[in-house]
This record gives structure tokens, C-alpha cells and sequence, in this order.
């Protein structure tokens, strides 16, 4: 599928993107998003940012995303016996 954006080419400038480089960034923004919401598994918002997981683990970063989906509370659970 092919989505078409419009964007006024100032916002390009601020951010000192290319068009290409603009669209790679938006599509790791919303998987790391997606992901950290848990709305996607790592697999699938890797393939959603276009990139190995591998890749998208180190993308987590970029946005401060951990790449653990489990809550502290998940872990508190997980040591009860």
C-alpha cells in the first residue's frame, strides 16, 4: 500500500530531512510507538519501519522506547512463586 503525505517543504528544512530520509523516520516514530504501546509485536513494527529487528531494537533508542514490554508490576508477578 502507498500512503501520500503532504507537508509544507518548511518542515522538511527544520528538520533537515530529505523527503526519503523524512519518510523512514516517520514510519520507525510510529512503529516504535505502536510497539512500545504494544499494539505491534517487535517483529511486525520492524517490518512496518522497513528495517531488521535488529535495526529496530537499536531504532528504540532514537525515541527512548525499551525494548521490554513487561511492567514492573509483570515482573514483580514473574519472581512470585
Amino acid at each position: 500500500m502507498k500512503l501520500e503525505l503532504e507537508l509544507p517543504d518548511s518542515i522538511l528544512a527544520a528538520l533537515r530531512r530529505s523527503p526519503g530520509e523524512f519518510s523512514r523516520n516517520l514510519l520507525l516514530a510510529a512503529a516504535s510507538k505502536w510497539y512500545e504501546a504494544g499494539v505491534l509485536s517487535q517483529e511486525r513494527a520492524a517490518e512496518l519501519a522497513g528495517c531488521s529487528r535488529s535495526e529496530f531494537l537499536t531504532g528504540l533508542a532514537r525515541f527512548q522506547v525499551s525494548p521490554f514490554q513487561e511492567t514492573s508490576s509483570d515482573l514483580q508477578n514473574a519472581t512470585r512463586w
